[in-house]
């Protein structure tokens, strides 16, 4: 099972950071239901700006703990690169 770290923009400019075994299914999920995150349900719509598949769920979270830690602007930075 692959796993993927992704960001999302929200509609307010914020970014949201999580991860997915499917991508798409999990981007439905923030825009149109309510199984999408909390944070992510009040600022819709959200696009995708950032994924990374991983070798497994443990990776998976690790990235994201780290990608959380980082400041908007080196978020920003690792969008772009």
């Amino acid at each position: 099972m692959n796993w993927q770290v992704y960001i999302v923009e929200c509609a307010d400019g914020t970014l949201y950071t999580g991860i997915t075994t499917d991508l798409d299914r999990r981007l439905s999920e923030h825009n149109d239901s309510k199984l999408g995150a909390k944070y992510t349900s009040g600022r819709r719509p959200v696009k995708l700006v950032y994924s990374q598949v991983m070798n497994g769920k443990s990776e998976a979270c690790k990235c994201e703990y780290r990608i959380k830690k980082l400041s908007k602007e080196e978020k920003i930075n690792l969008i772009k690169s």
